[in-house]
Order: C-alpha cells, then structure tokens, then sequence
C-alpha cells in the first residue's frame, strides 16, 4: 500500500509539473493574459477588462519570456507591427512595467498634436463625433464623473478606432513634431486627455519592447469585484463584452 500511494502521488506530481510547463509554454509563445488596469483606452479598453495579447504577431525578444529573462538577443522571427495595431510593450524606462496603448507613428514618420488635432507626416488625421461619452474615473480618492466626446479617428491606412477628447487644449493637445527613429514607434492612448504615453514620459518605443498584439477581451467586471464575490457577478460582470475582438 505504502508502495501504491508513493507511485500515485508521484504521477499526480508529474501531471502537475507538466500542465504547468505547458501553460508557460503557451504563455510564452502563443497567448499571454492581461487585465486593463486603467482608463488610458477607453473607450476600446475598459478598467476590469480581461484580455488575450498574441506573443507570435511581432516575433520574440527577452521580454516574450517568463521574467524577462535575457536569453533572446534582439528579435527573432520578427515581424512589422501595422498602423493602428493595440500592443502591450514594456515601457522603456521601467522595463519591469506593462502598458497598453495603440501605435500611432511607424518608423520615419511625424506626429505631432495640434490643437487636440492629430498630424500624421504634416497630414490631419480626420475624425467625426459620434456622441457624448459617460467617463467614470478617480482623482484624489474621489468618483469623478465626466462627458468628453467620442470621435471616430481614421487614420492614414484605413484603420477606424474610437477616442475620447474632453477638450482640445488639455496638457497633450498641443505637442512639438515628433519624428520616430528607426526600429522605435510611437504610442498614444484612445483616451486621449488622459494616457500618459509616447507624447509624455514612454517616448518613443523600440522594437525590442514589444510584448504582442491585443487581440480578444475574455473577460470583463466593473468596480474592481474579486473573483469570489460571487453575489456580485449579475450586476458588474460585463457579459456584452466577452470574446469581443479588439480593434
């Protein structure tokens, strides 16, 4: 009996050591999971949003790897990032943190804010108001509540994305021209008075630091609900947003 019970708690311990080599595995060639943990996106990403970012869509560096572990030099297998894609990188400063934001400006190209207008290589990107948008965020402990305007922005290669704007002359609205280097792209937040990104302190961000590309929502809850708050599921789980494609 002695014998029986050693041999099943070493089988259910190898089963347990594999499923957990193949879900780094997964994690770190295939899918990787992120939770939004700010309002930087909205509205295409909400606060409590669950989602799938795809490690393969821009090839591997270091940071596709558990712990960022400095075994890949450079990018392998790598891949162009498009126009309007949502990625999640490594700040370049902090390598250590992720974020989330859309890249605006490829390689070689201007951008510059004016106005709260968006200038791609001296061209107005343009955008159409759609509606008002109810924004509820917290400043200094406080719920504050605000109503920027949703615009629906079309860039340069046809992409059509959602952002908001509560004014056009907030602290990024107007910006000098900004030319993107070689190997480096540059990211904006849809949210767009409130993202701090490659207008601020990210700056440019290079190749290396990009983790993947955003590619479905699988879960979503609002207020911040624990998982085992279970009573609380019917009112702030957002069952509308489940398997929602990212765009």
């Amino acid at each position: 009996m002695s014998r029986r019970k050693t041999g099943g708690f070493g089988e259910t311990s190898k089963t347990i050591l594999y499923a957990v080599l193949i879900a780094v595995a997964i994690r770190t060639v295939a899918f990787e999971p992120f939770k939004i943990p700010s309002g930087s996106m909205e509205p295409t990403l909400l606060v409590g949003d669950y989602l799938f970012v795809s490690k393969y869509s821009y090839g591997y560096s270091r940071y596709s790897l558990p712990l960022s572990l400095p075994l890949i030099p450079g990018r392998i297998f790598s891949s162009d990032p498009e126009r309007g894609d949502v990625v999640v990188f490594k700040k370049p400063t902090e390598n250590k943190v992720d974020y989330i934001k859309r890249i605006i400006g490829l390689p070689g190209d201007t951008v510059q804010v004016t106005a709260g207008r968006l200038y791609l290589n001296g061209e107005l990107v343009p955008r159409e108001r759609v509606s008002d948008y109810r924004l509820v965020g917290e400043r200094g402990g406080s719920v504050v509540v605000s109503t920027p305007t949703m615009f629906k922005e079309t860039l340069p290669n046809g992409v059509e994305h959602m952002i908001l704007e509560e004014s056009d002359n907030g602290p990024f609205d107007d910006t000098r021209e900004f030319r993107v280097p070689e190997g480096h792209y540059f990211m904006m937040g849809d949210n767009r008075d409130h993202s701090a990104d490659s207008r601020a302190d990210v700056g440019y961000v290079p190749t290396v630091n990009l983790v993947g590309r955003a590619e479905n929502l699988f879960y979503s809850i609002s207020n911040d609900t624990p998982f085992w708050e279970v009573w609380r599921w019917p009112a702030d789980i957002r069952f509308e947003r489940f398997f929602q494609p990212i765009r």
